[in-house]
């Protein structure tokens, strides 16, 4: 199979009898992704059918956004709040500290079953037993089955907090894609890429998802925000921030290790030298990124998580970040929060072995690349 952008297009305007995907601004990166599937990714027949599923479904996601907006144009009219972003070097309780936001009733968070399929708009009247939710949990347990070593990887429910990167990927600016299958090409594009438009889109969903469904207070998370951080605030003027802090000698054996095992499903093709570079090399330049930002807008809108409390001390943590950024920590907030918290031990879910050398990468060498980070950050757990 070869991936044509024209052909995948017309399968999903096919799929739902629609045909209008609004801005062409997606297109770029759809043609860079697909052509990066083509020459690159050494997809496997597994492979070549996940990532026609992937990008089809990003299709038609937006096909259905444009669609209930053209019906509802009134929609455009919502207002996000916030939002509060759970940011950071990814494995550094990133997931943990989302699910912990996500258990205070006063915010609202992207729960994977909407992020997979936001249209039609959530109800608020029949949130906890949309159909959407079954389906979702469906995929959830298919993929148990067939990759039993993501639990051990990576926390996903369906009804949970997920990140935000399904919105991105309507745009096709997102390392979604490189996260999945080996994309060079597209890596260095999206690196440099203008992502202001991805985040008015992204916002774009978020008035639909809360339109029936508040409340319009934000939560959302997803590591990768730390690449386009001005972008970001460009389109949500008020967010504020969560970052999370671990040792990278710890992060970034983890992080090539999920990627490794996730590109598997996809492609025979491993290289784990290669990839041990090509992730140390992302993660300091987005690191890099969110210091230059902090550093010219002031810390006034961030806040700091280490790891280490985060797991010794939940609800502190959160409490004391909280009252940091001007957040109010009500009863019913360190009620839900303590709830969650009581629920989700660290290592509940056991753990995955790996050896950072597999990658090519020293403990040494890689706080050595992350060395003006560590200067700035209590990153040592």
């Amino acid at each position: 199979m070869t991936f044509n952008a024209d052909e995948l297009m017309e399968g999903a305007c096919a799929a739902t009898g629609l045909d209008d995907f609004g801005s062409s601004y997606y297109r770029e990166g759809l043609e860079r992704i697909v052509d990066a599937l083509n020459t690159a990714a050494d997809l496997n027949e597994l492979g070549r059918v996940i990532q026609h599923a992937t990008i089809s479904n990003a299709l038609i996601q937006r096909l259905k956004v444009e669609h209930t907006y053209a019906q509802h144009p009134e929609i455009d009219d919502e207002v996000v709040g916030g939002p509060v972003f759970v940011i950071g070097l990814p494995r550094t309780g990133t997931t943990a500290l989302s699910q912990l936001v996500a258990a205070d009733p006063q915010f609202r968070s992207l729960r994977m079953w909407e992020s997979q399929a936001p249209v039609p708009p959530p109800e608020s009247a029949t949130q906890h037993d949309d159909p959407r939710i079954a389906q979702a949990e469906a995929g959830l347990k298919m993929l148990d089955d067939m990759f039993p070593l993501m639990k051990t990887l990576y926390n996903s429910e369906a009804t949970a907090p997920t990140e935000c990167q399904d919105l991105m990927g309507m745009s096709f600016r997102t390392f979604h894609f490189d996260g999945a299958v080996r994309a060079p090409a597209y890596l260095d594009w999206l690196m440099n890429c203008d992502m202001r438009e991805t985040y008015i889109y992204h916002r774009r969903v978020l008035k639909l998802l809360q339109w029936h469904c508040p409340p319009s207070l934000w939560h959302l998370k997803t590591p990768v925000h730390i690449f386009a951080l001005d972008a970001l605030v460009e389109a949500y003027p008020n967010a504020k921030f969560l970052w999370s802090h671990r040792d990278p000698a710890k992060v970034m054996g983890s992080v090539c290790s999920l990627i490794r095992y996730v590109r598997s499903w996809s492609s025979d093709r491993d290289d784990p030298v290669e990839l041990g570079a090509e992730q140390v090399d992302s993660w300091t330049e987005g690191v890099r990124r969110a210091m230059d930002f902090r550093r010219r807008m002031g810390d006034d809108r961030f806040v700091d998580v280490s790891f280490a409390d985060l797991q010794a001390e939940p609800v502190a943590t959160l409490q004391s970040s909280y009252d940091t950024l001007g957040l109010a920590f009500t009863d019913a907030t360190l009620n839900s929060v303590r709830n969650w918290a009581d629920q989700h031990k660290p290592g509940s879910r056991g753990a995955h072995d790996y050896d950072l050398a597999d990658f090519g990468l020293t403990p040494e060498g890689v706080r050595e690349r992350f060395a003006d980070y560590l200067a700035t950050y209590d990153a040592t757990a």
